[in-house]
């Protein structure tokens, strides 16, 4: 039976949901059948021809090998990373996790082809391969941010048409800084985190819920919702590494970003750690800290990653990250929400878009301070591309567009945050209520047992615990 609210509001799914899923899906494979092949080292005669062309020997040469570990893990990461470390609300696992693989499952798909368009068109077609692969997770792991500041509070058709335009200006952004600036930005602090964080805070005041107060008890998490959530961390704190060295150059740039990732990571844990200790009552932890600002060292070490920042200088990156992302969670989300209209669920702001803007400026000065005494002649013009039309440019000048690129990702994220919040809020998508928000019962079958005990969980306190 379609659930309708006393205003009206209809929330089944039953005709919209399968239209635009069938419909979107079915364009899809007409668009691959009509532009997406494979490249030479995926295509049977194209990697003959080209092993024959550069006299390679072996199979094992072919780019795969190299590229597909760090693939498999940046795969596990948007799909199990992410959609765990949104199961803190106590009834919406099915949503957070489910939606989670929808968006994504459709964003991968629509990101080969906006960024084959932009990237890999050649002689008009589209080529893939398993770099494809890994910029199209990294392009959906930034539709996977924006949702968390929209969790619970959409529908799964919102939820589709967000993934759809932001895929797209997720697109254009990355190609004007990395093929129009020539930015570096391996671990994505500005396209990804940046982008991604800032949009979805965009689009969420757009989407204001002035009755948001009426769900309080259902935005808590219990026990069990943050040791799911806390499985999600896991599995990002550990592939992180992977994800800011996934398509770093072979050799010592992808072993230099594995090391800054790592050694960030290690030193936000401790910072998040005794901040959150010495910001809450009586010095106990809170696990919404403990989630989420011990990932704030791999976002904000992501552009310089794989430049010659010291080791050092990335515990220090890591070290002011769990400081600024654990004090975010205890101070700006309560303000954002009180001062700005901005109800951002999973604290998106905290985690990926401060660290973000961290992580840029910490890329910018990397590369304006970079000198051929540290990376020697070839390994500067190699580790910034110095070649053809940007031959002649300088560190100092790299620096200047790397911080450019900060101001393009967040122009870009606001504007087009603001148009698509605007088309989301129109009144035919079968959005929740404000009461019925952050409740799996209004778009999945929830069983009357399970639903009856989601009820009645609460902490020890007995009280939900608030998980901003």
């Amino acid at each position: 039976m379609a659930r309708i609210n006393l205003m009206g509001r209809n929330t089944d799914m039953r005709w919209r949901l399968p239209l635009v899923c069938l419909v979107w899906e079915t364009a899809m494979i007409i668009l691959f059948g009509v532009f997406v092949r494979f490249n030479s080292e995926a295509d049977a005669a194209g990697w003959t021809e080209e092993k024959y062309e550069k006299n390679i020997t072996s199979d094992i040469e072919n780019d795969f090998y190299f590229r597909y570990p760090s693939f498999q893990d940046v795969h596990v990461m948007i799909f199990v990373g992410f959609g765990f470390l949104m199961m803190f609300l106590q009834r919406y696992g099915f949503g957070a996790v489910g939606f989670n693989f929808l968006l994504a499952a459709f964003g991968i798909q629509w990101a080969l082809l906006m960024q084959g368009w932009l990237h890999t068109f050649e002689n008009g077609k589209i080529v893939i391969g398993v770099e494809s692969l890994i910029g199209a997770d990294f392009c959906v792991g930034s539709v996977c941010i924006a949702f968390g500041a929209l969790l619970g509070k959409v529908s799964p058709v919102q939820v589709l048409i967000l993934t759809l335009f932001e895929v797209t200006l997720f697109s254009v952004n990355e190609y004007i800084l990395l093929d129009l600036l020539h930015v570096k930005d391996a671990g994505g602090s500005m396209t990804i985190h940046t982008f991604g964080a800032y949009f979805g805070l965009t689009v969420t005041a757009i989407l204001y819920r002035p009755n948001l107060d009426q769900t309080k008890d259902k935005q808590g998490s219990v026990y069990h919702s943050d040791l799911f959530a806390m499985i999600g961390t896991l599995f990002l704190w550990m592939y992180w590494p992977s994800f800011n060295s996934a398509i770093s150059n072979h050799g010592d740039a992808q072993h230099r970003a594995v090391i800054n990732t790592y050694c960030s990571l290690a030193a936000c844990v401790l910072t998040t750690v005794a901040f959150s200790s010495v910001l809450e009552k009586k010095g106990r932890l809170n696990m919404v800290h403990i989630q989420n600002a011990t990932l704030a060292g791999g976002v904000a070490v992501g552009t310089a990653a794989e430049m010659m920042l010291p080791p050092y200088g990335s515990l220090i990156v890591g070290f002011i990250c769990g400081i600024v992302s654990t004090a975010g969670f205890v101070f700006a989300t309560p303000f954002l929400e009180s001062k700005l209209r901005i109800q951002d669920t999973c604290g998106i702001h905290n985690l990926h878009g401060v660290p973000g803007l961290i992580g840029g400026i910490v890329g910018a000065v990397t590369a304006a301070a970079a000198t051929e005494g540290v990376y020697g002649t070839e390994g500067l013009i190699l580790a910034f591309d110095f070649t053809g039309a940007y031959a002649n440019r300088t560190p100092s000048v790299q620096g200047g567009f790397q911080a450019a690129g900060i101001a393009v990702s967040l122009a870009m994220a606001l504007v087009g945050g603001a148009i698509v919040g605007v088309i989301l809020k129109l009144p035919f998508f079968g959005d929740p209520t404000d009461e019925n928000c952050f409740d799996d019962d209004v778009y999945w079958e929830v069983l009357e047992d399970e639903e009856n005990s989601l009820y009645s969980m609460q902490d020890s306190s007995g009280k939900a615990v608030a998980n901003s």
